[in-house]
């Protein structure tokens, strides 16, 4: 096997120095509009690999909870166990870490820090060939459809969601994602989607997430009556490891079935799609093992016929959904952009590639001091 290294003035660089970092910000949504601010908070995780060549890469990962700690030390230590090691060779590294981790993985802590690894390895690959990452993986586009998310959540009122559909829709977006799954009643889930769908008007993209809150009756019962609103897609109706049920699901609605952003790694999309269980490949970088493992579930979708949406991160994103043939759009979930300096931008509901060399990402000075607790 030849491997071939990213040079950058003719030497192959090395990882020399890791700084991970806890960041705890507050859980709002700048999408959300006219509702109490939450009084909770997300955390996240950072990273910076530093080389000898004085490039910096940048990656995040994050799940939330009390653990964030021991994603940290998982984090920091996996990274540490790079140093000295070139980071052009993504596969190379994943095999360490796999090897350091024993039977820690495939999933869970494990998964989510070598995402944050491999992303800063990215992005040190772009870097050191003056590319974005987005052209490193192929450039097909240099901006893509993008969702507003986050800002029609389960708990709104439907009289929230009959005016805040039209902002957003007037902000740009010509598609939006809402919630549905905890309706006391299935007319009651249907008149959610109405509202949504009459306030919005015909030519908005219109997708509900369910979060795995429906049975697969349930499902089919509700799905069927929300046909004549045309959804996008309807996301997680059911337990995301149910493929039978899954399957039974779209194979009795018109409407495509979108799953795929609880899984870890790459196996369980190859089980997902040899069971016919989805229409649309929903990926979360995070939980995939990073942009190596990421892209190839893209192409197994691609194999399938199947397109692929992303979930979280839409700065990452971007340069993944721009870069594959079966990209279809972006979640635009505004939680981690306070953490950098600057963000793609959003024109006319499309989300703009950064040119810049890498992931065009710098962390936030001024983010870090406020916001970091460990």
């Amino acid at each position: 096997m030849v491997r071939c290294s990213i040079r950058r003035g003719g030497a192959k660089m090395k990882i020399t120095h890791v700084t991970t970092r806890i960041l705890r910000t507050p859980a709002d949504n700048p999408l959300v509009v006219g509702l109490p601010a939450p009084s909770d908070t997300r955390e996240f995780v950072t990273l910076e690999l530093d080389t000898d060549q004085g490039l910096t890469g940048v990656g995040v990962t994050f799940f939330g909870g009390a653990l964030t700690p021991a994603l940290k030390a998982a984090v920091d230590a996996l990274a540490t166990l790079m140093v000295g090691d070139d980071p052009s060779q993504t596969e190379a590294i994943a095999a360490k870490a796999r090897r350091a981790a024993g039977g820690s993985g495939p999933g869970g802590i494990f998964t989510l820090a070598l995402s944050a690894i491999d992303i800063a390895c990215w992005d040190l690959k772009g870097k050191a060939a003056g590319r974005s990452v987005a052209a490193l993986l192929g450039a097909l586009r240099d901006r893509v459809p993008t969702y507003a998310s986050g800002a029609l959540m389960r708990p709104h009122p439907i009289d929230y969601l009959a005016k805040a559909g039209p902002r957003l829709r007037d902000m740009g977006f010509r598609q939006m994602k809402m919630q549905c799954g905890s309706e006391p009643t299935v007319a009651a889930s249907v008149e959610r989607v109405r509202v949504m769908r009459e306030a919005i008007g015909a030519d908005v993209d219109l997708m509900c997430d369910i979060n795995q809150l429906w049975s697969v009756n349930h499902a089919i019962e509700v799905g069927r009556r929300i046909e004549p609103y045309h959804l996008f897609w309807l996301e997680d109706p059911t337990a995301h490891d149910d493929f039978a049920g899954l399957a039974r699901i779209a194979d009795n609605l018109t409407t495509p079935i979108a799953a795929g952003e609880y899984h870890y790694g790459i196996v369980p999309f190859r089980h997902m799609l040899e069971a016919r269980s989805i229409d649309i490949v929903m990926i979360d970088l995070l939980r995939a093992g990073g942009i190596t493992q990421w892209m190839k579930i893209a192409g197994m979708a691609e194999a399938f016929n199947l397109p692929v949406v992303s979930h979280l991160v839409p700065e990452l994103h971007v340069h993944l959904i721009a870069a594959i043939p079966n990209g279809l759009t972006v979640e635009y979930m505004p939680w981690t952009l306070r953490l950098w300096e600057d963000t793609p931008n959003l024109e006319h509901g499309l989300l703009v590639v950064p040119a810049k060399p890498g992931l065009g990402l710098a962390f936030d000075q001024s983010a870090l001091k406020r916001y970091q607790v460990g």
